[in-house]
C-alpha cells in the first residue's frame, strides 16, 4: 500500500478561484503603475523614466514571485542525473517499476525521461481527472518516433492522430461503419472459418504439445485479415499474401517494442543512431506493396451487403465520404495496420493468459467447460451466438483483463496545455502514462488482487466502457479503444471453441509459469505449451 501523506488529491476546479485572484492582482499592479505615472507627471523627465522603470521592475518581480508561490508544484518523483534524467534507473518491467514508485511518491509521479517530462498516474481518482474531467486536454497522444514516421504515416491513423476533425472522421468510420455490429455480423462467416480451421488443426495435433499463444496469434491474424479482405481475395492468393503479411507484422511488433533514443532525445531523430527508422521504413515499403496488391483487387468489386469485407466497406466510404474530411487511401492502409497490430497480439496474449490461469486452477477450467456443455452440448460446436449465454466465460475474460491488461500503461497521453491534476502542475507536452496494471491490482480496491478469481465479475456491475476508473482495460474517454466489440467477440469465440473442443494438460514434467513480460503489449514470459485431447462426442465435429 502506498502512502498518501503530503500527496493529497486536490480537485482541479479549486484553481479557478486562483485564476480569478490572479486577474484581480494583475489589474491592481497596472492601476498602481498608472497612479505612479500621474504623480510623477510634473517631475523632471529623466527622473520620471528611471523611477517608472524601477517601479515596473519591482512590480514585475513581485508579480513573478507571487505567481511562483501560488502555482501548484510539479508532481513528486525521484531525482535523476543530468541530461539522461531517470532513464538509467528504470527497470525494464516498467509497469511494476512505476507501481513501486507510486508506493514511494504517491499516485502522481514525475520522471525526467531524457528531455521529456514523464508523469505516471496510478490511482482511480487521478485517472478520472485525466480521462474524464480533462478529457479534451489529454485527447492527444505522445507519439513514438517510429510510429510517427512509419505506422502512423504522419498522424493519419486512429491511434496516434491528434484530436480534431480528421481523427473524429477516422473514429466514426471505425466504430460505426467497420467495427459496428452490422458489419461484424456480416463477416461472421469469415471469422468462423478461421476459428474452425484452428480447431481442425489442433485436432490433428492431439497428444502432441502445441504452443497455445503462437496458434492463437495465427488464428487472430488469419481471422482479422480474412475480415479485412477475405471476400475480395481468392483462397490461394489470400494465403500467399497472408504469409508475407504475418512475417511483416511480427517484425513491426518487434521494432515497435524496442527502446528508441529518439523518443527521449528528439534532437537525435535525424541521426537514427540505432538504425530503427531505416528498418521500419523498409517494412513500410513491404506493407505498401502488400496493401497495393489487396486494394487493387478491391477497386473493381461491388459486393452486396451480404458478401462484403472491410476493404469493400472502406473503399465505398472513401468514394462517398465527406468532402471536408475525406478518407484517403493512405488512411485506409493505416487503418488496416491499426486493426491488425491492435487485434492480433492483444487477443492471442489474453487467450494465452486465460488458458494458463485456468490450467493453474483446474476447478475454474472445469466450471467453464461445464457451462459450455450446458449451453452448447458435446454433440454440437460453439457458435458466436452462444457467447452471450456464457456468463462465467465472460467473467473469465474480465478477470484476465484485470490481472493481465493487454496494454498495461495504455498508449501515453499528451496534454495540449499545462493543467492541474490532483493538485500538481502537469506541463504541456508531458508524456502521461496511466498505469492500469497497478490500478487493477490495488489492494485498496480489490480483495486478494493477485488472485485469479472470475467470480468477482459475475454480478455484471463492471464493464468495458471505462465508466468506473477502478477497472478500464480498454481505456476511457474519447480515446478509448475503438475495437472493443471485435476484441470481445474474437476472445470469447476463440476461447470457447478450444475449451469446448479439447481437454488440456501440461507435458509430463513441465511446470506452469504465470510470469509476465512487459512490452507495448503484455505477454507471458514463458510461452504456454499444452497437449490437447478431444472431448466432443463425435469426431466428425472436428472436420
Amino acid at each position: 500500500m502506498f502512502s498518501t501523506k503530503n500527496h493529497h488529491i486536490i480537485p482541479s476546479q479549486f484553481y479557478c478561484h486562483q485564476e480569478c485572484s490572479n486577474t484581480m492582482i494583475l489589474s491592481y499592479f497596472f492601476d498602481s503603475i498608472s497612479s505612479l505615472w500621474l504623480q510623477l507627471n510634473n517631475v523632471d523627465y529623466e527622473i520620471t523614466v528611471v523611477l517608472f522603470t524601477v517601479s515596473l521592475l519591482v512590480l514585475a518581480g513581485a508579480w513573478t514571485a507571487w505567481i511562483s508561490k501560488n502555482t501548484p508544484p510539479l508532481p513528486p518523483g525521484p531525482r535523476g542525473l543530468p541530461l539522461v534524467g531517470n532513464l538509467p534507473f528504470l527497470d525494464p518491467e516498467l509497469h511494476k517499476c512505476f507501481q513501486t514508485l507510486a508506493q514511494a511518491y504517491g499516485p502522481i509521479v514525475r520522471l525526467q525521461l531524457g528531455t521529456k517530462v514523464g508523469v505516471v498516474i496510478s490511482s482511480p481518482a487521478a485517472a478520472r481527472e485525466v480521462l474524464r474531467d480533462n478529457d479534451a486536454t489529454f485527447a492527444n497522444r505522445d507519439v513514438p518516433e517510429l510510429a510517427m514516421d512509419a505506422v502512423a504515416k504522419g498522424h493519419s491513423d486512429i491511434v496516434f492522430s491528434p484530436h480534431g476533425p480528421g481523427w473524429q472522421m477516422l473514429r466514426k468510420v471505425c466504430v460505426r461503419e467497420v467495427l459496428g455490429t452490422a458489419t461484424l455480423e456480416s463477416v461472421y462467416g469469415l471469422r468462423r472459418r478461421e476459428i474452425r480451421n484452428t480447431v481442425r488443426y489442433l485436432h490433428s495435433q492431439v497428444g502432441s504439445p502445441v504452443n497455445v499463444g503462437e496458434h492463437m496469434f495465427l488464428t487472430a491474424l488469419n481471422a482479422i485479415t480474412s475480415m479485412l479482405w477475405g471476400v475480395t481475395m481468392k483462397e490461394e492468393e489470400r494465403t500467399r499474401i497472408g504469409v508475407d503479411f504475418r512475417v511483416a507484422v511480427a517484425e513491426a511488433m518487434e521494432l515497435l517494442g524496442k527502446p528508441n533514443l529518439s523518443d527521449f532525445f528528439p534532437g537525435l531523430a535525424w541521426f537514427d543512431l540505432q538504425g530503427l527508422k531505416k528498418q521500419m521504413m523498409g517494412l513500410v515499403g513491404r506493407f505498401n506493396k502488400i496493401f497495393d496488391a489487396i486494394t487493387d483487387r478491391g477497386l473493381g468489386l461491388d459486393g452486396g451487403k451480404e458478401s462484403r469485407d472491410f476493404l469493400q466497406v472502406l473503399l465505398q466510404l472513401k468514394n462517398e465520404g465527406d468532402a471536408k474530411t475525406p478518407l484517403t487511401m493512405t488512411q485506409l492502409k493505416v487503418l488496416f495496420m491499426d486493426m491488425v497490430l491492435g487485434g492480433t497480439e492483444t487477443t492471442s496474449n489474453a487467450i494465452e493468459f486465460a488458458m494458463a490461469e485456468m490450467m493453474n486452477k483446474p476447478e475454474i477450467l472445469k466450471k467453464a467447460q461445464q457451462e459450455l456443455d450446458t449451453v452448447v452440448g458435446k454433440d454440437s460446436i460453439v457458435e458466436e451466438s452462444h457467447i452471450n449465454k456464457l456468463p462465467y466465460l465472460n467473467a473469465i475474460l474480465k478477470e484476465v483483463l484485470r490481472l493481465h491488461p493487454v496494454l498495461p500503461l495504455m498508449v501515453p497521453h499528451c496534454p495540449s496545455q499545462t493543467c492541474i491534476i490532483g493538485g500538481y502542475t502537469i506541463p504541456k507536452g508531458a508524456r502521461v502514462f496511466i498505469n492500469i496494471w497497478a490500478i487493477h491490482r490495488d489492494p485498496l480496491i480489490w480483495e486478494n488482487p493477485a488472485e485469479f478469481h472470475p467470480e468477482r465479475f459475475l454480478d455484471g456491475k463492471l464493464g468495458f466502457r471505462g465508466g468506473d476508473f477502478s477497472y478500464f482495460p480498454f481505456g476511457s474517454g474519447r480515446r478509448m479503444c475503438a475495437g472493443i466489440a471485435m476484441a470481445e467477440r474474437m476472445f470469447l469465440f476463440s476461447l470457447a471453441s478450444i475449451l469446448h473442443s479439447f481437454e488440456w494438460k501440461l507435458p509430463e514434467g513441465e511446470e506452469l509459469d504465470l510470469s509476465e513480460k512487459f512490452g507495448i503489449v503484455l505477454k507471458k514470459r514463458v510461452p504456454l505449451v499444452a497437449i490437447p485431447t478431444p472431448r466432443l462426442s463425435n469426431p466428425a465435429l472436428y472436420d
